[in-house]
């Protein structure tokens, strides 16, 4: 590490998003990932796909139940 840094032409805020929002990375257990998996290849979908159509009919699920 160098004694001093030259910031004269330092920029603040340079890489800033105000408006980023962070998904937060979600841990399957290895059963429930190749239980998924295996559903999803069947139906011919990706993953991804098959996890938030369920996770919004649960959703349906909870709301209708309020």
């Amino acid at each position: 590490m160098k004694d001093e840094y030259d910031l004269a032409n330092a920029v603040r805020g340079k890489f800033h998003k105000p408006n980023l929002r962070l998904i937060p990375p979600v841990r399957l257990d290895p059963e429930v990932v190749d239980f998924l998996a295996s559903r999803a290849e069947a139906r011919g979908i990706t993953l991804n796909a098959l996890v938030n159509q369920l996770l919004k009919k649960d959703i349906e699920l909870i709301e209708a139940a309020r």
